[in-house]
């Protein structure tokens, strides 16, 4: 007999996610998968996302489904007075209440820390906005591309004539969403070792500088900008996918062994006695020269040949693929990324795996995205409410 499921480390907590669109859910989705009972409070409208991309059925379109599994759906009108005490009756029951509203629409509604936190003292009250809550910006709106553009993301991802341009994909809201997840799970851990809840605000703006600037931050770091910045080797026009004969690879070679071997598997092993290439320091230096050896030399063979050759020498490398190669990738098949599951509404859905692994308490995927307003009846029935109280 097959044994049961192991929960995941965050079997037993309750999350209260009131978040739409990408940074929100995919925070409270993460909570989801390590094993959180999340309930996604929605308007009669639904979360955005629902209608975003490709839909089999309306609202739930491609963007929504990749977002919301691991999740109870529940239709609450938050601005009449039967929602607000569904609400409160539900934050009660809860460990986390997540939003990414504007922070005064939240108080307006009462779901500011202080209020939940009068009745439930052990809530965590998570929120993200685009700014710091102290700041003149407090209520300004933000979403993705203003805060890569405020961030210089995109004024780093210059395109070739120079001017800014997005990265294609949600970067900020992403990250701050994994960024989110991880504070959560943080402030849960605080909890258990004091019992006492507390209040999160993640900034979009400056989680997205905390994440661009490392590497960036150059001269200013040693409050001497004049010595310059940003770093080099990332803003070198050579640091690309390189072209092969039928293809494009991915190369990266990092330490004095690592360019020994790679210049040698590339037919160059004089260049590791070139002053400018030998050591670490120099090569940073000259990082543009050392890239435009490989820029000239992988056309010569086809991305396999390449592949092959570096694999051999042991130098971190990979084909730069589509995302239509992604779905037939042999390794991505060997650790059953993709998953496909048999949804009730939709058919046939590929779910992508939970990245992260715990050997003792597995993340894994239990509820497949849920139509809006499928578990109000079940949820108010566990709170003791009657379906017309929402």
């Amino acid at each position: 007999m097959a044994s049961a499921p192991r929960p995941g480390p965050l079997a037993g907590v309750r999350v209260i996610d009131l978040t739409i669109n990408v940074l929100g859910p995919l925070a409270t989705q993460i909570l989801g998968d390590a094993g959180a009972d999340v309930i996604k409070v929605e308007s009669t409208a639904g979360d955005p996302t629902r209608e975003m991309g490709i839909t089999r059925t309306p609202g739930m379109a491609v963007m929504y489904l990749n977002l919301n599994r691991n999740k109870r759906s529940v239709v609450l009108d938050l601005k009449h007075p039967s929602g607000q005490a569904s609400m409160a009756t539900l934050v009660a029951t809860a460990d986390v209440v997540v939003h990414n509203m504007r922070l005064g629409a939240a108080e307006r509604l009462g779901l500011d820390p202080a209020s939940l936190r009068r009745t439930n003292p052990r809530l965590i009250h998570a929120a993200a906005t685009g700014f710091r809550q102290a700041s003149s910006r407090r209520d300004r709106p933000a979403f993705d591309d203003v805060i890569q553009g405020m961030s210089g993301i995109a004024t780093l991802n210059r395109d070739a004539s120079g001017a800014p341009r997005y990265t294609p994909i949600a970067l900020a809201d992403k990250f701050c969403g994994h960024a989110l997840a991880s504070a959560i799970t943080m402030a849960l851990y605080h909890r258990e070792r004091t019992g006492e809840g507390q209040e999160i605000h993640l900034p979009m703006l400056e989680t997205l500088l905390a994440f661009n600037l490392p590497e960036h931050l150059g001269g200013a770091t040693l409050c001497e900008p004049a010595f310059g910045l940003g770093y080099s080797r990332m803003l070198s026009p050579h640091r690309r996918p390189y072209a092969t004969r039928d293809g494009y690879i991915c190369v990266m070679a990092v330490t004095d062994d690592q360019w020994h071997r790679l210049f040698g598997a590339l037919g160059r092993p004089e260049m590791m006695r070139d002053a400018r290439f030998a050591r670490l320091a120099e090569r940073v230096a000259n990082i543009g020269e050392a890239y435009a050896v490989l820029t000239e030399t992988f056309p010569t063979r086809d991305t396999r040949e390449w592949l092959d050759i570096l694999e051999r020498a042991d130098v971190p490398c990979g084909p730069a693929n589509t995302i239509a190669d992604l779905l037939d990738d042999p390794y991505l098949a060997e650790t059953g990324f993709f998953q496909e599951v048999a949804h009730p509404t939709e058919g046939r859905l590929t779910m992508m795996a939970p990245p992260v692994e715990f050997s003792a308490s597995p993340a894994t995927i239990r509820l497949l995205p849920p139509k809006l307003g499928e578990h109000t009846e079940s949820v108010l029935r566990e709170l003791g409410l009657q379906a017309g109280e929402t």
